[in-house]
């Protein structure tokens, strides 16, 4: 049986020595490159289908797109009352209660007394007050600073949506907006088309 000459056996660790410095430079730079592929795969795009609360029929959506550091809420609904309702971000993304009690209270992450817009210092769920027509159906449109979809600031993805049966009067706690007519949940939207 032919030895091997001691010229490679002193080889043989310093290649070993060498391939695992490799696999660590290999996983150091996957490691590195991560928060850079997280930033661009980003949710800018979410949406809440509501459905009716027991004994109403607001249904509809809500969807959120992010732009910057502005989040633009577009809310179109049928069912409602005539009149202005309050429209709410809550805590949670549940709707399993029949009053959507289970939602939870305002989304309040920064601790802000209850307000309006444009307030700047209000709760990340307050979104103000929309119309509904003699038909009951209301489109309503509002651009807010201090909410995301899922970014840094205050991201509203998996919390709930509330319609309410009065229009928020901007008092404390809650605006006095009674009870809930219509709860859905926000949830990942497919990106809308782009124009050609």
């Amino acid at each position: 049986m032919r030895e091997t000459p001691i010229t490679n056996r002193r080889f043989v660790p310093i290649l070993a020595a060498m391939g695992i410095l490799g696999l660590l430079a290999c996983s150091q730079s996957q490691l590195e490159s991560k928060p850079a592929a997280a930033a661009t795969n980003a949710t800018m795009h979410a949406i809440a289908v509501l459905h009716p609360t027991e004994g109403n029929t607001c249904h509809g959506t809500v969807r959120f797109d992010q732009d910057g550091d502005a989040l633009k809420v577009t809310v179109d609904l049928q069912g409602l009352t005539p009149g202005q309702h309050a429209i709410h971000v809550h805590e949670y993304g549940d709707c399993s209660a029949l009053d959507a009690t289970s939602a939870g209270g305002h989304y309040n992450p920064e601790g802000f007394p209850h307000a309006l817009p444009p307030t700047p210092q209000r709760h990340a769920g307050d979104l103000g007050n929309l119309e509904a027509d003699a038909d009951g159906n209301a489109h309503y449109e509002l651009t807010v600073h201090n909410a995301s979809v899922d970014g840094t600031k205050n991201p509203v993805l998996g919390r709930g949506v509330i319609v309410h049966e009065k229009p928020d009067d901007g008092g404390q706690p809650t605006g006095n907006a009674g009870g809930r007519v219509a709860c859905g949940v926000i949830g990942i939207a497919k990106p809308p088309a782009t124009m050609q």
